[in-house]
């Protein structure tokens, strides 16, 4: 059975407790890692300033995170049929879990994939918020 590392229990720790519950359900059955969990509002500005992210102020920087940025594992940054399947997995655990989250892969939640503006294919949050209206 896959399990996480030291290093992606310490960034998942970081995070809500819906999240924790969620991805330590994922393990069980989709071996992935933890990328990010909080990250400070410096981090988020540096990240903005790549293009790596779209908002300036995001669900990671909150302390617990209400996001977390997780990849099947081992990770294959070129095989994007694999992150889509992972996301939709997550989605049907946290749905069974009664758990409401939004994927970076399908922010406004219509299950129609081919209509985003940013994919953010590793993003997983608390659904609802401050900045939904943004992406």
């Amino acid at each position: 059975m896959p399990a996480f590392s030291k290093r992606s229990l310490a960034r998942l720790e970081t995070c809500h407790h819906h999240l924790v519950m969620l991805f330590l359900e994922v393990i069980k059955h989709f071996d992935c890692t933890i990328l990010c969990g909080h990250r400070s509002e410096k981090e988020q500005k540096i990240l903005y300033e790549q293009g790596k992210t779209k908002v300036l102020k995001s669900k990671h920087n909150f302390l617990p995170s209400l996001a977390v940025d997780v990849a099947p594992y081992p990770i294959d940054w070129k095989n994007r049929d694999r992150f889509l399947f992972f996301g939709g997995f997550v989605l049907g655990v946290a749905s069974q879990m009664g758990i409401k989250v939004r994927w970076g892969g399908d922010w406004d939640m219509d299950m129609q994939l081919k209509d985003n503006k940013f994919d953010d294919l590793v993003h997983f949050e608390i659904a609802g918020g401050f900045h939904d209206e943004e992406k």
